[in-house]
């Protein structure tokens, strides 16, 4: 058996975060509270429920304000404004509910060391993690085997998700014909077993367009692998754990291979769930729409001079057109000589309509179209038909978002902020077909979490 160096999952390193800063946290709580004799941090039979109200808190708000996020935890000073953001916003909720916590402190000095405790144990993990686990030393190190003129591509998606995933080179699958130039190193077929023993291989992913390509003794020797236990995975699989988008890029005439759309899609107990709730959220979102409208109104009249509603066509399930309903946010006439992509720093949103659009109070009258049926919740954003006819013709299997209703949000808006190109909506399609593939109760309230983070952090689109 080939001895494997020790690496870390991009899961697995999240799951790691999160269980450090639970437990560190309850025992640098617990010391602070034993040592200043505060019986504000006392954990006991009678009050144990107070750890899991602090362990809810801390889980939800530290992912609403990305403290783990990978690529930002990998940074101290990325991740120091959201570790304190997260540290005073969790305080605050915790002393705020003395229902299900314990009453106010008698002494300010204990809210104080209070969020210090939480603030500097979060942070002394966070040090440990960036300087001894976020290094090569505990890299993912990976073979490929496929063609030289997709490699590059293939390498430079995998970094961008995950910088630890280290590429050591890939097994050529067409060594008589001349080596395109690659970023990576080429190997032989005969070179597979030294390599997984020289650089501790980790994994080995299949890239090849064409497994015709696979030679008899590759084929052999990846089988023998196989056998004794050797992690081998096909590309498409391993980008969908890793990025949670599917390559549509990469897919051919088997895709129904990777598009088992029968899970959830047809769960009735699923759908009940998602109509209750779509229903009950339309109802709360037309009250509070109801509520801003004059203020709304008043930033309209002064920022904006024009009509306060805007509608406009869009694709919905199974390619039905109907009206969207927004608080209007460009200028009148925005579009007079045709359909234009949005872009950021657009010229045509108006100064009010730009404070709009960036707290998605701009969204907020489609709870009309969600009550009527014609949109959920959550779901792949409705497109133009204009855009849906030329983007159809040049990006395969676009059309198959319209395999579920539209959404006011979506996995596609959470992990992309702006789209105005066909190469941006590529992009967003690989994240609504995942959507589709995978959704999910937990999947949609991860989406909006994340929404949650979009609006504190304003990436509104």
């Amino acid at each position: 058996m080939f001895k494997n160096s020790i690496s870390f999952n991009i899961s697995e390193r999240k799951i790691l975060l999160r269980l450090i800063d639970i437990c560190i946290v309850l025992i640098v709580l617990y010391g602070l509270g034993a040592y200043f004799k505060f019986d504000y941090f006392t954990i006991s039979n009678e009050n144990w429920s107070w750890v899991i109200v602090l362990i809810l808190y801390l889980t939800i708000f530290g992912t609403v304000f990305e403290i783990y996020d990978l690529q930002k935890s990998s940074v101290f000073q990325s991740t120091l404004p959201n570790v304190f953001l997260t540290a005073m916003v969790v305080v605050a909720v915790y002393l705020m509910t003395p229902r299900f916590t314990p009453f106010l402190p008698e002494k300010r000095i204990q809210i104080l060391v209070f969020f210090l405790g939480i603030l500097g144990s979060i942070l002394f993990w966070r040090a440990i993690y960036i300087t001894c686990i976020s290094t090569p030393r505990f890299y993912k190190h990976v073979l490929l085997v496929g063609e030289p003129q997709h490699i590059d591509d293939i390498v430079t998606s995998l970094k961008q998700v995950d910088p630890h995933y280290n590429i050591v080179g890939f097994i050529n699958c067409e060594p008589s014909n001349p080596i395109h130039p690659t970023l990576t190193q080429s190997y032989n077929a005969a070179d597979l077993n030294a390599l997984i023993a020289k650089h501790k291989v980790s994994e080995i992913l299949v890239a090849t367009y064409n497994s015709e390509l696979i030679t008899t003794e590759l084929y052999q020797e990846l089988m023998r692998l196989l056998e004794r236990g050797f992690p081998i995975k096909e590309y498409t699989q391993a980008f969908e754990e890793m990025t949670y988008r599917i390559p549509v890029h990469y897919l051919g005439k088997d895709f129904y291979k990777y598009f088992p759309f029968n899970r959830n899609n047809q769960n009735k107990l699923y759908l009940l769930q998602r109509w209750i709730f779509d229903k009950g959220f339309g109802v709360c979102c037309l009250l509070v729409c109801l509520l801003i409208i004059p203020v709304v109104l008043l930033g309209n009249a002064i920022g904006n001079r024009g009509p306060l509603f805007y509608k406009q066509q869009r694709v919905g399930l199974h390619g039905k057109l109907f009206s969207i309903i927004k608080f209007r946010s460009m200028v009148v006439n925005a579009e007079q000589h045709g359909a234009v992509w949005a872009s950021k720093n657009d010229a045509r949103i108006t100064a009010f309509g730009k404070f709009l659009r960036l707290t998605r109070i701009d969204e907020i009258p489609q709870c009309l179209n969600v009550l009527k049926g014609e949109m959920s919740l959550i779901g792949p954003r409705p497109e133009r038909p204009e855009f849906v006819k030329q983007l159809a013709e040049v990006i395969p299997f676009y059309e198959a978002r319209h395999m579920v209703k539209p959404g006011i949000t979506g996995w596609a808006q959470v992990k992309v902020r702006y789209g105005d190109s066909v190469e941006d909506s590529l992009m967003k399609l690989q994240y609504d077909l995942f959507y589709i593939k995978k959704r999910s109760f937990f999947l949609d309230l991860n989406i909006l979490v994340k929404t949650v983070t979009a609006v504190v952090f304003f990436r509104g689109q």
